[in-house]
Order: structure tokens, then sequence, then C-alpha cells
């Protein structure tokens, strides 16, 4: 379970912010030691790059999704985390350092102790960092007492989660509910009585915090409770059955001033479709314009590699399902008897696809006529990668919530990508696992993952696994 799940907690994103900032004084911090070993008066010359050093690994490491609480030996940061989350963060500044010509003002030696120091110092401010919030949630003003109502099975997962990573603030007393059987769950979670004794309980006994589950009980059951909550100065929370909406992430929203619960939504509605637009426009224009000559030169190549045409075409499901015409350059021969029935996807040593097409296919430049189709508004830079129409209609009657992943546009590039689902999908479990990723790419979608993404697939690109 990650922080991720509480992105309405303010407690959580007040802890985020002030993290990231402890890190974006570390990473700047360890800059102008080694600016000042090195040389003094070099200084001053590296203030440009501590800004952007401060900036990037504020917005890296303040990002709370990255925090792991599984339990009380929980750390900030992962080891693997903080050396990948820094490597994205200094080459970053490296690639701009470079596109904008300016490397010749800044030390090399500086910037590889800065590389090699860095990470040294945010593992050192990690474990401080852990020591602190522990000492802080561990303190009864911050600890918050509370009991469950109706103990359903995602009611006994929260309380798991609460006993066994402090830092949430919550200590479970126990539960009510009308099953006689179940007496105690775990080790040290007592029943304190059926639904009926929860009021004149909670009379007696203040607790900060109650947890009614909308599982196993009944309206006119949890009324009364409700009724007498608002006679005190508990907070209560509704903890609904997470199986009613499947693999949907569930979030609170009115709609006519009506409360309800949200599930399989869009992430792409309002200021956030326009910002995901104008962030595909611009980027593709971008790498359009720098690359065109390298796409004439493959363009040449694969005319001349094989007979047939340059740009190879076919049918897609886009967004809402419906189909698109998806574009790349050909990577296979053209003179093979058309395929009837299911679609093969390529394998390793396919003989159909051409020893050009091979490279263009290991590096992924043959995706890069698909940058058109983002300008032209039917895929996006990043999302789920569009599947062949037959591939769609075989698998959305295996793998559930498999057409969920057309609510957005379909990626160049996306979460499963860089995650080791690239290439070939030969297996229903490997299928599975792409939508699985698909899926934790809507539920979690920025712009800085976004900018992730691309990053990392950059990296996945040059290693050439899966691609074949």
């Amino acid at each position: 379970m990650g922080f991720y799940r509480d992105t309405n907690n303010h407690h959580i994103a007040l802890f985020g912010f002030i993290v990231g900032a402890i890190y974006a004084a570390v990473i700047v911090l360890s800059l102008m030691l080694c600016a000042t070993f090195y040389e003094p008066a070099q200084f001053t010359t590296f203030r440009y790059i501590g800004l952007l050093g401060m900036i990037g690994g504020f917005l890296v490491f303040s990002d709370t999704r990255r925090f792991e609480i599984n339990n009380d030996a929980w750390a900030i940061h992962g080891i693997g985390s903080i050396f990948k989350s820094w490597l994205t963060v200094y080459f970053s500044i490296v690639l701009l350092v470079y596109l904008s010509k300016t490397g010749e003002n800044y030390s090399r030696i500086v910037m590889l102790a800065w590389l090699i120091v860095t990470p040294v110092a945010l593992v050192l401010a990690s474990i401080l960092t852990r020591y602190w919030a522990l000492r802080l949630y561990n303190s009864k003003e911050q600890r918050r007492s509370a009991v469950f109502v109706g103990f359903s099975e995602d009611s006994q997962q929260l309380a798991s989660s609460f006993k066994s990573a402090r830092i949430l603030g919550i200590k479970p007393v126990g539960f009510f509910d009308n099953r006689q059987g179940v007496q105690r769950i775990g080790d040290a979670l007592p029943r304190l009585g059926a639904l009926s004794d929860a009021s004149e309980w909670l009379r007696k006994n203040p607790v900060d915090v109650v947890f009614i589950g909308l599982v196993h009980v009944r309206a006119a059951d949890i009324l009364p409770i409700i009724d007498s909550l608002h006679d005190s100065v508990a907070s209560f929370y509704f903890v609904p059955e997470s199986k009613l909406f499947g693999l949907g992430h569930i979030k609170y929203e009115e709609f006519a001033g009506a409360p309800v619960l949200c599930a399989y939504e869009t992430p792409f509605i309002g200021l956030a479709r326009i910002f995901k637009r104008l962030f595909d426009v611009v980027l593709a224009a971008l790498i359009l314009i720098l690359l065109s000559p390298l796409m004439f030169l493959i363009a040449i190549g694969v005319k001349l590699s094989s007979p047939g045409p340059v740009i190879f075409k076919q049918k897609r499901y886009g967004v809402g399902g419906q189909e698109i015409v998806v574009s790349k350059f050909r990577t296979m021969r053209s003179d093979l008897p058309p395929e009837t029935g299911e679609v093969k996807q390529a394998t390793v040593d396919d003989v159909r696809v051409t020893p050009l097409g091979r490279i263009l296919r290991k590096t992924s430049l043959d995706e890069l006529p698909q940058f058109l189709n983002v300008l032209e508004g039917s895929m996006s830079i990043v999302g789920p990668r569009p599947h062949a129409v037959q591939h769609n209609e075989l698998y959305r009657r295996q793998v559930k919530g498999y057409m969920l992943r057309h609510k957005v546009k379909p990626g160049i590039t996306g979460w499963a990508q860089i995650n080791g689902l690239r290439g070939e999908t030969d297996t229903l479990e490997k299928m599975q696992k792409r939508i699985e990723c698909d899926l934790y790419y809507m539920r979690h979608w920025s712009l800085s993952l976004d900018l992730k993404i691309i990053l990392r697939t950059v990296l996945v690109v040059f290693k050439g696994q899966n691609a074949y």
C-alpha cells in the first residue's frame, strides 16, 4: 500500500511537501559542497545548476506515490528509488545544459562529484527523515483512535494497514459487527459488540475516527450510529466494498448537488484534457521538426530495402473503442501472401521482418510516424499502446477490464512499456499485466508522470529488450 491511495489526506500532502523540500535542499547543498571543495570561485558559477536541481528534486521527491508504508520498517524512499530518481534529475539537468550549449561553463569534475555524492547524502536524509516521521506520528498528539462499524473485507485491510504503518497516525481500537462468529481480527483487534451496541459504546468511550463499512449492514442499523456521531467530535468515513467497483479507482464526486462514488472515469476531463492535448501537440511538433532528417533517411532506406510502401497503416482501437488508422514505417516484407484469420504478432527471428525493419523495431524508430497521429488527434504521446483490432476482440473476452484502457487515447509509449511489457504479448498473463499497467496509468495520470515515462522510454529503447 502506498500513499497514492491517500491523495485526499492533507497530512500526507504536507508530509510530501516537507520531504521534497528536504531532498531539494540536500541536492543543492551537495552541489555547493562539491563546487566549494574543488574551487571556491566555482560556488557562484553553479547557482543556476543548483536552482534546476532544487526544482527537479522537489518535483520528483515530493511525489507521495513513491513512498512505501507497508510496515514499521518502511523507508521514505528505497535506495533503488533514490538512485533512479536522482539519475532522472541529474541527466535531465545535463540534457538542458547540453541543449543550451553552456556546458563549457561548468567543471566536469564538480558535476561528476555531484553525481556521486548526492545519492549518498539523499540516503542519509531518508534515514533521518524516517526517524523523525516515526517519532512524530507515534506521539500521542498525532495518533488518533479509531473503531470500525460493520467489519467488511476492505475494513479489515484498512485496519491491518493502520496497525502495521504507524505513519498513518491511526490506532485501531476494535470493531462492531453483527456476526457472532467473528470475535477478533488478527492478534489485537477485538469485537466490541453488535451494531446495536455501537451508539452507546461511542457515547461512553469517545474516539477520534469511526469507519463505517457499507457491507453486511442495513441502513436501519447504521442510521442511529450516524445520528449519535453528529453529537460528537468524531470524524467518520464510509468504507465501500471495492469488489463492487472491480478495477475502478473510486473517488467522491458531486453531480447537481447529489453525492456519488465515481469509478471507471477518464482522467482527461476539463482542463486536464486541454493540458494533455497542448503537451502532446507541442512535444510532437518539436520531435517531428528535430527528427525530420532522420525520418527522411529512414523512408529512403525502407523504400530501397524491399518493394512496397514506405508507411504501413493498420486499423486499431482508439479512444471510446472507435477504430483509428495508425501509421508506422514498414518493417515487414510486403510480397508475402496476406494473412487470414488471426493477426500474428512479430516474434524472434520472424521471417517476415526485413533486415532494416529489425533495426527499426529494436530501436522503436518505426513508431516515429505515429507522432503525426498525435498531431492529428487520434493518439497521444503517452497512453496505452494500441492493439490490432483482432487482438482487441480476443482479449476483451478474456481479460477483465480490458476495454477500460480505451477511455483514453492510445499512446506511442506507456507505463506498461517502461515496466518490462514492451513487445510481444504471447501469454494471457502478459496481457493481464499490461492491462494492469494501463489502468494504473489512468488512475495516477499527471504531466510529471508523462515526462517520467518519456524519459524512461529512451532508456528502455537503448536497451532494446523484447523488441523484434
